[in-house]
């Protein structure tokens, strides 16, 4: 009897749920909104329903499907299946959601950080496969990491690890961070910190074609990656100028973990070698030689699915 799992991807708007086979090719696939504003409950309840038509579709029961897995924008205690925060999603604090749902559907379930997820997932299907060590961080809002090494996930002593959007890059202050804190590397490098510089390039007065672009008036990371793509002066400029500073950040890492493989994702990725000539660029100026030179930083390769793929790899990571 083929035996599958299931992958829960779970974002501030949305909900991914996906059946997936064990060569994480990706058999039937669903989203449903989150009802962040609704509480938990509802989510819950509203993802129980989305998992039980999914069976329904695909025929599948606790028979054939083997685990469910659950990527969270958050705090994740993996050992106990507890969701301790999610600080997007209102509500969400302390709910032991891997005994919710074996109590629903007998069927094994674990949980972890979202972009641990992503690189389970590209480490076993998309950019990583073969790699030993690897880092796969996503710049959108903030930047957020899952680390890799020596072929396993990185969790640390209360499944922290792999903050690397709060690695300090000012000593006497810096921009504020959402964190509270003071020079974070994702204030300097992010989707927001993209839009505060494109900003300030047209309050400057320089002439920039995502501002024609903003049709709204709402300057986004999409639309300044856009305008770059198509060949915007000012906005490839931003791109190596963020480029740079990620390079800078990733630099420390590098130095310190030694990895094979950088994969980049989220939203401002999708500028592609705009942002990444000017990272590796960097990497090679300010890592040390011997890890510098070992690095490769690559793009994400399984965009929007890396999340419930990883997720259904949860049960024996």
């Amino acid at each position: 009897m083929k035996k599958y799992r299931i992958g829960v991807d779970i974002g501030g708007t949305n909900v991914k749920i996906a059946l997936v086979d064990f060569d994480g090719k990706i058999i039937y696939s669903n989203t449903v909104p989150t009802r962040a504003e609704m509480g938990y409950e509802a989510g819950v309840n509203n993802i129980k329903q989305a998992i039980k038509e999914l069976m329904s579709e695909t025929g599948e029961s606790a028979k054939t499907i083997e685990a469910i897995g659950f990527g969270l924008p958050g705090q994740i205690d993996y050992k106990e299946g507890i969701v301790k925060n999610l600080p997007n999603i209102p509500g969400w604090v302390n709910i032991p959601l891997a005994k919710i749902i074996e109590d629903e559907f007998s069927i094994p379930t674990r949980l972890d950080n979202d972009v641990r997820c992503a690189a389970l997932g590209e480490l076993n299907f998309g950019a990583g496969k073969g790699c030993e060590n690897l880092i796969c961080i996503t710049v959108g809002t903030g930047i957020g990491s899952g680390i890799v090494l020596n072929g396993k996930l990185v969790r640390g002593a209360t499944n922290a690890a792999g903050e690397i959007g709060h690695i300090k890059m000012d000593m006497t202050g810096g921009p504020l961070c959402g964190c509270g804190d003071y020079g974070c590397f994702e204030a300097y490098a992010s989707g927001p910190a993209i839009v505060t510089m494109a900003k300030e390039y047209i309050s400057g007065g320089k002439s920039a074609k995502y501002k024609e672009m903003a049709t709204d008036g709402i300057i986004t990371p999409y639309i300044v990656a856009q305008a770059a793509l198509q060949g915007d002066a000012v906005s490839i400029q931003i791109f190596k100028q963020m480029g740079k500073i990620i390079g800078t950040g990733l630099a420390s890492v590098v130095n310190l973990l030694n990895p094979e493989k950088i994969i980049i994702g989220g939203g401002v990725a999708d500028a592609g070698s705009i942002l990444l000539d000017p990272i590796k660029a960097t990497l090679l100026d300010r890592a040390m030689p011997i890890q510098g030179n070992a690095v490769q930083v690559v793009p994400a390769q399984l965009a929007n699915t890396a999340g419930v793929i990883g997720a259904s790899l949860l049960i024996n990571s």
